[in-house]
């Protein structure tokens, strides 16, 4: 009677496997596919998958809107798709990797710096780095800030304690350097100037859409690389504009590709 039941079980989860190989890993991919080669939509082949507009530095091109951050390889890699699993209680960096603060941090410096706005944000320092502190009851150390020459923690003082700056190539996530972590919000505002999707990947790491508030922020910028009036270039954003999927699914969006490739065909780049 018991190896009954067990055969049965397995048998049932056997064709469940089968079942949902069969839709998930075949039935959909092709449906999508055949979607994509429908006439009518006006897209490229490439259009359903985000691209990086650098050069080959990896800095941003500034006659191009940029895409949201990637961690698929080494940006947008369909071979390596994926996000970065790293989650909120990734605060400390590690000698071999920055933590998810980190990188939000730094990507929104970099934004603001690129944009000409304020990319702080809160529980970040103005140098672009998780605002992190390890607290013990003898010292006070600023976890992401390694010290050099020039560098002064964010914050001078905490509790009555002189904070230190990190040791360089130190691991203070885990361990007996590991103190108290205390992230300090600082006097950030509330609502960054630079959107969530800006400093952020994917779950995929190939998303071609950004928010229509990223968007607008890269208006200026690219209006001036081309020569051209911000109005024009926000009415080719408006065009590539998508709304809620059956008008209450997800978010607008715009398709940073398709924006890119309109702006080459009526707005070449200046020489």
């Amino acid at each position: 009677m018991l190896t009954s039941n067990v055969f049965r079980q397995h048998w049932a989860a056997l064709r469940a496997l089968l079942v949902l190989t069969v839709i998930l890993g075949i039935a959909y991919p092709v449906g999508i596919w055949l979607v994509a080669q429908l006439p009518g939509l006006d897209r490229d082949h490439g259009s359903l998958i985000g691209q990086s507009f650098t050069d080959a530095n990896g800095a941003a091109l500034p006659q191009y809107f940029q895409s949201r951050p990637s961690n698929a390889g080494d940006g947008y890699d369909t071979m390596a798709t994926g996000a970065s699993n790293l989650g909120p209680e990734s605060i400390v960096d590690t000698p071999d990797k920055p933590s998810l603060l980190t990188l939000v941090c730094s990507r929104s410096k970099e934004v603001g710096e690129r944009e000409g706005i304020d990319g702080l944000r809160p529980y970040c320092t103005g140098g672009g780095v998780g605002a992190v502190l390890s607290v013990s009851a003898s010292r006070v150390v600023s976890v992401n800030e390694p010290c050099d020459q020039v560098t002064a923690p964010f914050v001078s003082t905490y509790a009555g304690m002189r904070v230190e700056c990190a040791t360089p190539g130190e691991d203070y996530s885990a361990g007996s350097t590991a103190g108290r972590l205390v992230p300090v919000r600082g006097d950030a505002p509330a609502d960054p100037a630079v959107p969530a999707d800006a400093v952020t990947a994917s779950g995929s790491g190939l998303d071609p859409d950004i928010s229509p508030a990223y968007a607008d922020l890269q208006v200026a910028r690219v209006a001036r690389a081309r020569g051209v009036s911000p109005a024009a270039v926000q009415a080719l954003v408006d065009d590539h504009t998508s709304g809620r999927t059956l008008g209450f699914l997800g978010e607008p969006r715009v398709n940073v590709l398709e924006v890119n490739l309109a702006l080459d065909q009526r707005y070449p780049e200046r020489q």
